[in-house]
């Protein structure tokens, strides 16, 4: 196989296993009609109607208009990396499961954690139903139930909701003797997958591991790279949205493969890296979206 096979290979692959791998995966469903042609533009479509008027029994319809048409809109976030691997660790003939194994602890480690953390930061800070507030045992089930009524009242009930929660919380909650009689088991699909999720009045529950919950992160440029907390972050509870509401976008683009024969700088081969990704929220979609932050922490 060669470098150019390889390389299309492992894009494809590591695409779908952010899709499945990240707790927000859910969230890229949306994006399903966007065109990506490469690079940082992404076009997204967008679709407007008009409301109902009275019919006229002599001029019969009233007229109306329908408009398709497609955003072009920046991913902000464009990251990378470059792994190199000696030539004398692994023979030609083992590179693509040697290299298909580096990728894949990167990106369960690094890639996906570092996109939910983005993704659950962006979405809360669009939300325009909040709430303070700091876990306890004996509130956190109606404390839930408040800002998932508030978000069915704009949606009308109809849209589906999923809530994104903390970990800890999302423990604390299961322990309620409250939600114990309200719980259902339902499935959910993400990506090519389906996960049996719990369920709380129609609304599907998802734990979110508590470092990739905060209302603010660093990433860094440099160094070993990553992504930290920012200092004044706080800590989110939760997140209840319409499953329509976030758009998120993450392709990798264009993975360079040189061999170890074609390597200028060293006997190995090297693979580049290269993730652009953003989350999209329109401002009708973020009235349906609610944010519990823990101002305590």
């Amino acid at each position: 196989m060669n470098t150019t096979s390889y390389a299309k290979l492992f894009q494809g692959e590591l695409d779908r296993q952010v899709t499945e791998g990240a707790t927000s995966g859910w969230m890229e469903d949306n994006a399903d009609q966007a065109v990506y042609a490469g690079g940082k533009e992404i076009k997204l479509p967008a679709v407007s109607t008009q409301g109902l008027g009275d019919y006229d029994r002599d001029e019969g319809y009233k007229g109306g208009a329908v408009t398709f048409s497609y955003q072009t809109c920046t991913m902000t976030k464009d990251r990378g990396r470059r792994f190199r691997i000696d030539a004398m660790d692994v023979a030609e003939s083992d590179f693509q499961l040697t290299a298909a194994k580096v990728a894949e602890e990167f990106q369960r480690t690094k890639v996906i954690p570092e996109i939910d953390a983005y993704r659950y930061s962006t979405l809360a800070g669009k939300a325009k139903i909040t709430q303070d507030y700091t876990p306890d045992a004996s509130t956190v089930y109606s404390k839930l139930l408040e800002q998932l009524g508030q978000v069915c009242d704009v949606t009308g009930g109809e849209t589906p909701v999923v809530i994104s929660i903390s970990r800890p919380v999302y423990d604390m909650l299961m322990n309620s003797a409250e939600l114990n009689r309200t719980l259902d088991v339902t499935q959910f699909s993400q990506g090519d997958i389906t996960l049996e999720v719990k369920s709380i009045n129609g609304a599907v529950i998802i734990p979110v591991p508590s470092a990739r919950m905060k209302s603010k992160y660093t990433f860094s440029a440099d160094g070993d790279g990553g992504f930290t907390p920012a200092e004044d972050a706080k800590s989110i509870n939760w997140i209840i949205c319409p499953r329509t509401a976030p758009v998120a976008v993450s392709r990798t683009d264009k993975i360079k493969v040189i061999p170890p024969e074609q390597n200028q700088f060293a006997d190995a081969w090297d693979i580049d890296y290269r993730k652009y990704h953003d989350l999209f929220v329109g401002d009708s979609a973020a009235q349906a979206v609610a944010a519990s932050i823990d101002q305590a922490v």
